[in-house]
């Protein structure tokens, strides 16, 4: 692989990397009750409770409703930006990345 090709590899892997920096999946559980927001590169940019749903005497399930819906979340990001890098791997591995 010519360095022409590894240097456009290398921006295209940098394109994509931007594109998920601005890439937002929501996920909500108990529904609505908890609302996960997250970037493609698996940042948490809010959580969201609605307080209608809030039940003091019972927060085992708002705890449950938060972790499933952060997890959830993260698998969703992780398979978008899989498949948006899946392209490239066998190109990234030819560079020695």
């Amino acid at each position: 692989m010519s360095r022409f090709d590894q240097a456009k590899m290398l921006m295209k892997v940098k394109k994509i990397q931007k594109e998920l920096q601005k890439e937002v999946i929501e996920v909500e559980k108990g529904d609505g009750a908890v609302r996960v927001e997250i970037t493609g590169e698996q940042k948490i940019k809010k959580i969201h409770i609605d307080p209608d749903y809030v039940d003091l005497e019972d927060i085992g399930q708002l705890e449950r409703w938060v972790e499933d819906a952060v997890k959830e979340a993260i698998a969703e990001s992780q398979r978008i930006a899989q498949e948006k890098m899946q392209p490239m791997m066998g190109m990234l591995g030819e560079l020695g990345l």
